[in-house]
Protein backbone atom coordinates (compact mmCIF):
# COMPACT_ATOMS: atom_id res chain seq x y z
CA UNK A 1 0.00 0.00 0.00
CA UNK A 2 1.12 3.42 -0.81
CA UNK A 3 0.27 6.21 1.35
CA UNK A 4 -0.61 9.36 -0.59
CA UNK A 5 0.26 12.80 0.80
CA UNK A 6 -3.49 14.15 0.41
CA UNK A 7 -7.05 12.34 1.45
CA UNK A 8 -10.37 13.76 1.97
CA UNK A 9 -10.77 12.33 5.85
CA UNK A 10 -7.86 11.17 7.90
CA UNK A 11 -8.53 9.05 10.71
CA UNK A 12 -6.41 9.87 14.05
CA UNK A 13 -6.56 6.35 16.12
CA UNK A 14 -7.36 2.65 15.48
CA UNK A 15 -9.60 1.57 17.97
CA UNK A 16 -13.13 0.69 17.79
CA UNK A 17 -14.18 4.52 16.82
CA UNK A 18 -11.62 4.94 14.62
CA UNK A 19 -11.86 1.87 12.41
CA UNK A 20 -15.97 2.31 12.59
CA UNK A 21 -15.38 5.80 11.26
CA UNK A 22 -13.04 4.60 8.47
CA UNK A 23 -15.81 1.95 7.40
CA UNK A 24 -18.46 4.24 6.79
CA UNK A 25 -16.42 7.37 5.46
CA UNK A 26 -15.03 4.76 3.14
CA UNK A 27 -17.97 3.88 1.76
CA UNK A 28 -19.15 7.09 0.95
CA UNK A 29 -16.42 7.21 -2.10
CA UNK A 30 -14.32 9.15 -0.09
CA UNK A 31 -10.49 9.13 0.76
CA UNK A 32 -9.84 7.83 3.96
CA UNK A 33 -6.15 7.25 5.90
CA UNK A 34 -6.32 5.60 9.50
CA UNK A 35 -3.52 7.00 11.25
CA UNK A 36 -2.12 4.87 14.58
CA UNK A 37 -1.05 1.70 15.99
CA UNK A 38 -3.00 -1.04 16.55
CA UNK A 39 -1.77 -2.63 20.07
CA UNK A 40 -1.83 1.16 21.60
CA UNK A 41 -5.80 0.73 21.55
CA UNK A 42 -7.29 -0.53 25.10
CA UNK A 43 -9.89 -2.69 22.98
CA UNK A 44 -6.49 -4.91 21.53
CA UNK A 45 -5.63 -6.39 25.10
CA UNK A 46 -9.24 -6.79 26.54
CA UNK A 47 -11.49 -9.80 25.86
CA UNK A 48 -15.32 -8.58 25.00
CA UNK A 49 -18.49 -10.34 26.22
CA UNK A 50 -21.20 -7.79 26.54
CA UNK A 51 -20.91 -5.92 22.56
CA UNK A 52 -24.30 -6.46 21.50
CA UNK A 53 -24.36 -9.97 18.65
CA UNK A 54 -21.23 -11.62 20.07
CA UNK A 55 -20.05 -14.17 22.40
CA UNK A 56 -16.62 -14.06 24.27
CA UNK A 57 -14.44 -12.22 21.53
CA UNK A 58 -11.21 -10.85 21.86
CA UNK A 59 -10.33 -7.33 21.17
CA UNK A 60 -7.78 -8.30 19.38
CA UNK A 61 -9.12 -10.58 16.92
CA UNK A 62 -12.49 -7.64 16.91
CA UNK A 63 -9.79 -5.02 15.39
CA UNK A 64 -8.10 -7.66 12.96
CA UNK A 65 -11.54 -7.84 11.21
CA UNK A 66 -12.30 -3.97 11.42
CA UNK A 67 -8.93 -2.83 10.19
CA UNK A 68 -9.76 -5.65 7.41
CA UNK A 69 -13.17 -4.39 7.00
CA UNK A 70 -11.88 -0.85 6.45
CA UNK A 71 -9.15 -2.02 4.02
CA UNK A 72 -11.72 -3.78 2.19
CA UNK A 73 -14.26 -0.44 1.99
CA UNK A 74 -10.47 1.20 0.30
CA UNK A 75 -9.37 2.84 3.33
CA UNK A 76 -5.47 3.26 3.55
CA UNK A 77 -3.61 2.30 7.13
CA UNK A 78 -0.43 3.75 8.15
CA UNK A 79 0.92 2.81 11.63
CA UNK A 80 2.51 5.55 12.94
CA UNK A 81 2.14 8.05 15.80
CA UNK A 82 1.09 11.46 15.12
CA UNK A 83 3.08 14.42 16.52
CA UNK A 84 1.03 17.37 15.29
CA UNK A 85 -1.75 18.31 13.65
CA UNK A 86 -2.49 22.04 12.25
CA UNK A 87 -4.75 23.49 9.85
CA UNK A 88 -3.78 25.46 6.47
CA UNK A 89 -6.44 27.75 4.67
CA UNK A 90 -9.38 24.76 3.68
CA UNK A 91 -7.10 21.76 4.73
CA UNK A 92 -5.65 20.38 7.95
CA UNK A 93 -2.14 19.09 8.15
CA UNK A 94 -0.56 15.95 9.68
CA UNK A 95 2.67 15.02 10.66
CA UNK A 96 3.98 11.72 11.63
CA UNK A 97 6.89 10.34 14.10
CA UNK A 98 8.28 9.47 10.99
CA UNK A 99 8.24 13.11 9.38
CA UNK A 100 5.68 12.88 6.82
CA UNK A 101 3.28 15.37 6.02
CA UNK A 102 -0.34 14.52 5.66
CA UNK A 103 -3.11 16.48 4.10
CA UNK A 104 -6.64 16.43 4.22
CA UNK A 105 -10.19 17.91 4.36
CA UNK A 106 -11.54 16.92 7.11
CA UNK A 107 -10.38 15.54 10.62
CA UNK A 108 -11.91 12.64 13.06
CA UNK A 109 -10.09 12.36 16.59
CA UNK A 110 -10.46 9.22 17.72
CA UNK A 111 -7.24 8.68 20.15
CA UNK A 112 -8.71 7.50 23.37
CA UNK A 113 -8.18 8.97 26.08
CA UNK A 114 -4.60 9.25 28.11
CA UNK A 115 -5.08 7.42 31.40
CA UNK A 116 -1.32 6.27 31.57
CA UNK A 117 -0.28 7.55 35.24
CA UNK A 118 2.97 6.35 36.27
CA UNK A 119 2.05 5.57 39.26
CA UNK A 120 4.67 6.38 41.26
CA UNK A 121 5.20 8.34 45.53
CA UNK A 122 4.60 12.12 44.74
CA UNK A 123 2.90 12.12 41.35
CA UNK A 124 -0.50 12.96 42.53
CA UNK A 125 0.56 15.15 45.34
CA UNK A 126 2.45 17.18 43.16
CA UNK A 127 0.26 17.23 40.28
CA UNK A 128 -0.06 20.74 38.78
CA UNK A 129 2.59 21.68 41.04
CA UNK A 130 5.76 20.67 38.61
CA UNK A 131 4.26 17.63 37.34
CA UNK A 132 2.45 17.84 33.81
CA UNK A 133 0.55 15.09 31.59
CA UNK A 134 0.89 17.92 28.67
CA UNK A 135 4.23 19.27 27.00
CA UNK A 136 2.55 21.89 25.02
CA UNK A 137 0.44 22.66 27.61
CA UNK A 138 3.03 23.71 30.12
CA UNK A 139 6.58 24.15 28.68
CA UNK A 140 6.08 27.76 28.68
CA UNK A 141 5.74 28.11 32.58
CA UNK A 142 10.14 26.07 32.54
CA UNK A 143 11.84 28.66 30.93
CA UNK A 144 15.39 28.68 32.37
CA UNK A 145 14.21 25.60 34.13
CA UNK A 146 15.52 22.20 34.37
CA UNK A 147 12.96 19.51 33.59
CA UNK A 148 12.38 15.92 33.13
CA UNK A 149 9.98 13.80 30.55
CA UNK A 150 8.77 10.22 31.23
CA UNK A 151 8.28 7.97 28.52
CA UNK A 152 10.23 6.39 25.45
CA UNK A 153 7.44 6.80 22.78
CA UNK A 154 6.76 9.50 20.96
CA UNK A 155 5.00 11.59 22.49
CA UNK A 156 8.01 11.56 25.04
CA UNK A 157 10.97 11.92 22.72
CA UNK A 158 8.63 14.90 21.00
CA UNK A 159 8.39 16.57 23.96
CA UNK A 160 11.73 16.46 24.88
CA UNK A 161 12.69 18.13 22.05
CA UNK A 162 9.85 20.53 22.12
CA UNK A 163 11.26 21.62 25.81
CA UNK A 164 14.90 22.45 24.19
CA UNK A 165 13.54 25.61 23.36
CA UNK A 166 12.42 26.46 26.73
CA UNK A 167 13.88 24.57 29.59
CA UNK A 168 17.70 24.97 30.45
CA UNK A 169 18.37 21.03 31.14
CA UNK A 170 16.17 18.22 29.76
CA UNK A 171 16.17 14.84 30.83
CA UNK A 172 14.37 11.96 29.04
CA UNK A 173 13.73 8.97 31.36
CA UNK A 174 12.63 5.67 29.83
CA UNK A 175 13.12 1.96 30.03
CA UNK A 176 13.43 1.58 25.96
CA UNK A 177 13.18 4.01 23.15
CA UNK A 178 10.10 2.93 20.97
CA UNK A 179 9.98 5.56 18.20
CA UNK A 180 10.82 5.82 14.16
CA UNK A 181 13.89 5.92 13.14
CA UNK A 182 13.67 9.62 11.98
CA UNK A 183 12.37 11.07 15.30
CA UNK A 184 15.47 8.65 16.86
CA UNK A 185 17.90 10.52 14.84
CA UNK A 186 16.78 13.89 16.08
CA UNK A 187 16.90 12.86 19.81
CA UNK A 188 20.33 11.47 19.19
CA UNK A 189 21.44 14.86 17.89
CA UNK A 190 20.16 16.93 20.36
CA UNK A 191 20.92 18.20 23.48
CA UNK A 192 18.13 16.00 25.19
CA UNK A 193 20.36 13.94 27.91
CA UNK A 194 18.85 10.31 27.84
CA UNK A 195 18.48 8.01 30.57
CA UNK A 196 17.59 4.57 28.97
CA UNK A 197 16.60 1.54 31.08
CA UNK A 198 15.56 3.74 33.91
CA UNK A 199 12.93 3.87 36.19
CA UNK A 200 11.26 6.31 38.21
CA UNK A 201 10.80 5.80 41.75
CA UNK A 202 9.37 9.05 43.23
CA UNK A 203 9.28 12.65 42.27
CA UNK A 204 10.27 14.86 45.77
CA UNK A 205 9.21 17.81 46.37
CA UNK A 206 7.36 19.89 49.65
CA UNK A 207 5.17 22.57 47.52
CA UNK A 208 7.19 22.12 44.04
CA UNK A 209 8.82 19.23 42.38
CA UNK A 210 12.34 18.98 43.30
CA UNK A 211 13.54 16.10 41.53
CA UNK A 212 12.91 13.29 40.43
CA UNK A 213 14.70 9.75 42.29
CA UNK A 214 15.20 6.88 39.74
CA UNK A 215 15.46 3.20 41.04
CA UNK A 216 19.02 3.10 41.02
CA UNK A 217 18.90 5.32 43.77
CA UNK A 218 20.29 8.69 41.48
CA UNK A 219 18.52 11.68 41.51
CA UNK A 220 17.36 14.22 38.70
CA UNK A 221 17.36 17.69 40.06
CA UNK A 222 14.40 19.10 37.89
CA UNK A 223 11.84 21.59 38.67
CA UNK A 224 9.10 19.79 36.10
CA UNK A 225 8.45 16.38 35.33
CA UNK A 226 6.43 15.43 32.17
CA UNK A 227 4.62 12.29 31.98
CA UNK A 228 4.41 11.41 28.50
CA UNK A 229 3.44 7.67 28.31
CA UNK A 230 2.58 6.44 24.91
CA UNK A 231 1.22 8.84 22.04
CA UNK A 232 0.17 12.21 21.72
CA UNK A 233 -3.42 12.48 23.98
CA UNK A 234 -6.52 14.46 23.17
CA UNK A 235 -5.06 17.77 25.43
CA UNK A 236 -2.13 18.40 23.04
CA UNK A 237 -3.99 17.63 19.69
CA UNK A 238 -6.93 20.18 21.00
CA UNK A 239 -4.30 22.79 21.73
CA UNK A 240 -3.08 23.22 18.47
CA UNK A 241 -6.63 22.68 16.45
CA UNK A 242 -8.24 25.22 18.76
CA UNK A 243 -10.84 22.43 19.54
CA UNK A 244 -12.94 23.11 22.84
CA UNK A 245 -12.94 20.77 25.58
CA UNK A 246 -15.54 19.98 27.90
CA UNK A 247 -15.71 22.55 31.25
CA UNK A 248 -13.34 20.07 33.42
CA UNK A 249 -10.85 20.05 30.26
CA UNK A 250 -11.01 16.22 30.10
CA UNK A 251 -12.37 15.62 26.94
CA UNK A 252 -13.63 16.93 23.47
CA UNK A 253 -16.81 18.66 23.28
CA UNK A 254 -18.86 17.65 19.99
CA UNK A 255 -22.53 18.14 18.77
CA UNK A 256 -24.86 15.38 17.81
CA UNK A 257 -22.89 14.90 14.56
CA UNK A 258 -19.79 14.40 16.53
CA UNK A 259 -18.33 17.70 15.42
CA UNK A 260 -16.32 19.98 17.64
CA UNK A 261 -16.16 23.78 17.28
CA UNK A 262 -13.74 23.59 14.24
CA UNK A 263 -15.22 23.33 11.15
CA UNK A 264 -13.80 20.01 9.73
CA UNK A 265 -12.59 18.39 12.65
CA UNK A 266 -14.79 15.28 14.41
CA UNK A 267 -13.97 13.52 17.38
CA UNK A 268 -15.74 9.80 18.79
CA UNK A 269 -14.94 7.42 21.22
CA UNK A 270 -13.52 8.03 24.94
CA UNK A 271 -12.25 11.34 23.84
CA UNK A 272 -15.65 12.48 24.07
CA UNK A 273 -16.43 11.30 27.92
CA UNK A 274 -17.92 8.47 29.20
CA UNK A 275 -18.91 5.92 29.72
CA UNK A 276 -15.99 4.02 28.42
CA UNK A 277 -17.63 1.12 26.48
CA UNK A 278 -17.26 0.00 23.19
CA UNK A 279 -20.75 -0.08 21.50
CA UNK A 280 -20.53 3.79 22.45
CA UNK A 281 -17.68 4.23 20.36
CA UNK A 282 -18.64 2.18 17.59
CA UNK A 283 -22.07 4.76 17.46
CA UNK A 284 -20.24 7.70 17.28
CA UNK A 285 -17.25 6.74 15.11
CA UNK A 286 -20.41 5.65 12.64
CA UNK A 287 -21.92 9.28 12.65
CA UNK A 288 -18.50 10.76 12.74
CA UNK A 289 -17.35 8.47 9.64
CA UNK A 290 -20.49 9.75 7.92
CA UNK A 291 -20.33 13.45 8.29
CA UNK A 292 -16.91 14.06 8.14
CA UNK A 293 -17.10 12.24 4.41
CA UNK A 294 -19.89 14.87 3.86
CA UNK A 295 -17.95 17.75 4.87
CA UNK A 296 -15.09 16.78 2.72
CA UNK A 297 -17.43 16.02 -0.49
CA UNK A 298 -18.82 20.12 -0.42
CA UNK A 299 -14.59 21.29 0.39
CA UNK A 300 -13.81 19.27 -2.89
CA UNK A 301 -16.92 20.89 -4.57
CA UNK A 302 -15.60 23.94 -3.63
Amino acid sequence: MTVKANYDVIILGTGPAGLQAAIHAARKKVSVLVLGKETKSSLFHAHVENFCCLFNVSGEDMLAVGRQQAANFGADMLEEDVLGVASADSLFRVTTESGRALDCKSLIVATGTARNKLGVAGEKDLLGKGVSYCVECDANFYKGEDVAVIGGASAAVSGALTLLDYAATVHLVCGELEVADTLQAQLAQSAVIVHEKAKVKEIVGQTGVEGVVLEDGSKLAVGGVFIELGAKGVMELATHLGVRLDDEMKYVDTNKKMETNIPGVYAAGDICGPPWQMAKAVGEGCVAGLNAAIYAKKVRKS
